[in-house]
């Protein structure tokens, strides 16, 4: 995977931010991504889909999760007052952060005050889309990232092109390469050698760290405390051998109770990565106390607006804020298992990212593109185990960028003269009929491979078919004459057994339309 791949302006020649188009160009001609993203998420929807045939009551269970999510969403507030409330009588600081820079802002007073050398960090989606990683290093703060796969593309200068893995566009050929030159020795594109190299690595950045930096699964209301899920053990040694932690979460990460967590800790690992549980499942409540073996001296948590309340009160959007950020989508869309994520542009990828992004960004003229890149094929939605229908919402984003007039005029001109055409059936015929003539000197050997006009977007993977040379219209004609001197009379009494059957239904209609006439 180059560094183009991963720089929003890739693609572009007049240096205006790159079109999804011109960065799925990009990933297209990436054999590499390619083979890794699509053996991957392959791997990972086999794995869900067979956990959930396992678990044998999976649909029922996506409607728990996905009522828990209504109604957390919709009495957010109280919530959110809840949890505050419970983790200041733990002893937690709670800060609320209208945006991203106040967000930045608030952890970089808190790493100045505690006079901070270092900070490590487990996985956090949170603070990629804040590039808080950037703002830490530019006030001297060393960071390191201590999941693999965020320590990974930390290394290669890219940020996470899956919500779940994020060097899921790395093989491990790419992966010892990096790792040999952080090791200044070759190192064996073998995992149990890379992985432990990075172990005995990291293992010293732990010991040393003055802040532990975590995101937030799920927080839960009823006590104030927040969740972690995890496989590798990292986010623990985050958050237990710095004596200050900061845990960023958006603020719809909040469930009202454990008993809700159950059903959350049932559809997340499953569908994220067809695991029955996660390895390390953490609930932090404070920080340490008196009796405490372990844990921070202090412990911070910032809950993070930055766009999300917009979609609050809105009937197409607030289901966005169900999510539980498990990348089920991105195994399932067939068009992030061809480009991968960072075709998308934005920190969120997948159908998720595709509508997330323009959501959060109040759907910037910028993101607009984006709602373009899928199929509407609605995989999304049967593999969301809260069932958000993502792929309605990528409809209403394309309704709402004609509607502000970000709309392609020469898309709008041929929508209208589609319509036109279709209006008539006389009108369509002819002009198929036109086409046909027309056709004749584009087809070879039964297409046509031609990327003139709007031919070329579908002819650069695949050939167009030729308009065949009757319609299923015109050869109706000779069809039906077939069928009436193939057919043979119906037998008597069959038909007699029909005519009552008909003649029944339309009384008891009659009866039902009169009974209704009179209420």
């Amino acid at each position: 995977m180059s560094q183009a791949t991963t720089n929003p302006t890739a693609g572009s020649e007049n240096g205006k931010p790159a079109t999804v188009k011109e960065r799925a160009d990009l990933a297209l001609n990436n054999d590499f991504l390619r083979k890794a993203v699509r053996f991957t998420t392959e791997r990972l929807r086999d794995g869900k889909q067979k956990a959930a045939n396992d678990h044998g009551h999976w649909e029922e269970w996506r409607e728990r999760g996905r009522q828990i999510r209504l109604h957390t969403i919709a009495h957010l507030d109280y919530y959110l007052n809840l949890f505050a409330d419970k983790a200041r009588a733990n002893g937690t600081h709670i800060h609320f952060a209208a945006t991203g820079e106040e967000a930045v802002k608030i952890a970089l007073e808190i790493a100045q005050r505690k006079q901070a050398a270092s900070v490590v960090k487990s996985k956090s989606m949170v603070t990629e889309e804040l590039h808080l990683n950037k703002a830490l290093e530019s006030i001297g703060v060393e960071t390191i990232e201590t999941d693999l796969g965020e320590y990974i593309i930390q290394l290669a200068g890219e940020t996470p092109s899956h919500i779940i893995i994020p060097a899921i566009h790395k093989n491990r050929y790419q992966i010892a390469e990096l790792l040999s030159k952080e090791a200044g020795e070759e190192l064996l594109p073998e995992t149990t050698i890379l992985a432990g190299f990075v172990r005995r690595k990291l293992r010293e950045k732990f010991l040393d760290a003055d802040i532990g930096m975590t995101g937030c699964n799920f927080a839960i209301a009823e006590t104030g405390s927040m969740v972690l899920f995890e496989n590798e053990g990292n986010a623990r040694m985050v958050t237990t051998l710095p004596k200050t932690q900061i845990t960023l979460m958006g603020m719809e990460r909040i469930i009202p109770s454990w008993s809700d967590l159950e059903v959350m800790a049932t559809l997340l690992p499953r569908s994220a990565t067809g695991q029955k549980l996660t390895v390390y499942m953490s609930g932090i409540s404070g920080p340490r106390r008196d009796n405490d073996g372990d844990g921070p001296e202090e412990q911070h948590i910032i809950i993070l607006d930055n766009g999300r309340s917009e979609q609050l009160g809105d009937p197409e959007f607030q289901e966005l804020l169900n999510c539980i950020r498990c990348g089920a989508c991105l195994n399932a869309c067939p068009v992030y298992r061809h480009i991968g994520g960072h075709a998308y542009g934005g920190t969120y990828s997948g159908p998720i990212g595709a509508v997330l992004t323009p959501a959060l960004n109040k759907n910037v003229d910028q993101w607009d593109d984006i709602a373009s890149a899928s199929s509407l094929c609605g995989a999304c939605y049967e593999a969301c185990p809260v069932k958000i229908p993502l792929h309605d919402m990528l409809i209403y984003l394309r309704r709402r960028k004609v509607e502000r007039g970000y709309g392609d005029k020469a898309e709008g001109l041929g929508m209208k003269g589609f319509g036109a055409i279709m209006a008539k059936s006389q009108r369509f015929s002819n002009v198929m009929k036109v086409g046909r003539i027309g056709q004749k000197l584009l087809v070879r050997d039964g297409g046509i491979p031609s990327k003139l006009g709007p031919l070329k977007g579908w002819n650069n993977y695949r050939i167009a078919p030729k308009l065949a040379d009757q319609s299923f219209r015109e050869s109706w004609k000779g069809l039906q004459q077939e069928l009436d001197k193939n057919s043979r009379e119906m037998d008597p009494v069959i038909q007699k057994r029909m005519e009552d059957l008909l003649a029944k239904r339309k009384r008891k209609r009659e009866e039902l339309e009169g009974g209704a006439g009179h209420d």
